[in-house]
């Protein structure tokens, strides 16, 4: 039986769509959340400006591309530096709404002189490996949540030793087998939400072990706004983020390469790329102004849609109307959040070993051959 396959421009009915969105929103939460709490700052804010951020995203490339923007990583660590030398997050904000007007002026750039340079710089052998390390790189993290690595200590402190928890360990691989299994045997509309009935599968598992503390929900207000705060002028906090914009701009190529392999459609050209960077920019620079984490492509949701076959961006737009519904209903941000660690690194093995085989596949479909010498 062939999977059906729904369409970026594809429109489906509300209660076809609704379990769609909440599968993207699900598929990101643990990893959008976790960089505002590193950082000390609201989660909801964050919540509230991925939403903001992936709207005008999907209004800027015209409903072209169905990418979410979510936390970025990349910034946790020149953020964790400003933040402990020069005075707080608010002096990070200005690094933040810098890398959104370096993307707004390379969006420009490639208006003007085009997309072929990219191929020069990155040919298939190159995208192929930045695509798979996409994947791997976050194969750590996911290990950790799943309870089959040890998580890191700070420099200089004791490593304890590394002891395996049969609850973690019980619930990630359950969640992740669930996943394996939904993604290859479910039929009818269940085959296009394996990832959202893993990790329901993994929570009622979890709440059935005990591992699921409901006392945030409990003390949650039914209704808040996310705490907003204004930027402060500072260079030297420029100066610190710039160099992990670079980074960010390349995997910004990549995942917009890898999401146009997954839907069939040259992205890069139409609505292209700089639009994808416009959009990405804009999104960002509003962050920074408002006091939220810089934003980014979830290379989450590209493996989501990698497995179910569902890339219709009126399904992303529903996860950002979600976004910034939940950023204001607290109890319901607060149920979301404990959803538990392991439940998330279950399901992150599927979805970032799901990216890692988009790298490789890359080579295959471009026929690249290892053993001539260029």
């Amino acid at each position: 039986m062939t999977r059906r396959i729904i369409g970026i421009h594809e429109k489906l009915p509300i209660l076809e769509s609704l379990p769609l969105s909440i599968q993207h929103l699900t598929a990101m939460f643990g990893a959008t959340i976790l960089v505002p709490i590193l950082l000390g700052v609201d989660p909801a804010i964050a919540l509230f400006m991925n939403g903001i951020g992936t709207l005008i995203y999907t209004w800027v490339t015209k409903g072209g591309i169905p990418a979410y923007l979510g936390s970025s990583f990349a910034f946790i660590a020149p953020s964790l530096l400003i933040i402990s030398s020069y005075g707080g997050f608010q002096h990070a904000q200005i690094g933040f709404i810098f890398f959104g007007l370096f993307f707004i002026v390379i969006s420009f750039v490639v208006k003007q002189w085009g997309i072929k340079w990219i191929d020069v710089v990155m040919p298939p052998a190159v995208m192929g490996a930045v695509v798979a390390i996409i994947g791997l790189e976050l194969a750590p993290v996911a290990a950790q949540q799943a309870g089959l690595a040890p998580w890191p200590t700070n420099v200089g402190s004791t490593v304890p030793p590394f002891e395996v928890s049969a609850n973690t360990l019980i619930v990630s691989m359950f969640t992740l087998l669930v996943g394996i299994f939904g993604t290859v045997m479910f039929k009818g509309f269940m085959q296009v939400i394996p990832i959202l009935i893993s990790v329901i599968a993994g929570y009622l598992l979890a709440l059935a072990m005990g591992m699921v503390d409901t006392a945030a929900i409990a003390n949650a207000p039914w209704f808040g706004l996310p705490h907003f705060q204004a930027p402060v002028w500072d260079p030297n906090a420029i100066a610190i983020i710039a160099p992990a914009c670079i980074v960010v701009l390349a995997e910004h190529i990549s995942h917009l390469i890898v999401t146009g392999k997954i839907t069939g459609e040259d992205l890069m050209a139409k609505p292209g790329l700089h639009k994808s960077l416009l959009g990405d920019g804009i999104s960002n620079v509003l962050s920074g102004v408002a006091g939220s984490p810089p934003n980014t492509t979830y290379g989450e949701n590209i493996g989501v849609m990698a497995i179910t076959r569902v890339y219709s961006v009126w399904i992303i737009r529903g996860a950002a109307i979600l976004a910034i519904a939940f950023s204001l209903i607290g109890k319901v941000s607060a149920a979301i959040s404990t959803i538990p660690t392991a439940v998330m690194g279950g399901i992150t093995v599927l979805l970032y070993g799901v990216i890692a085989v988009q790298g490789f596949r890359m080579y295959v479909e471009q026929k690249v051959d290892f053993s001539k010498n260029s």
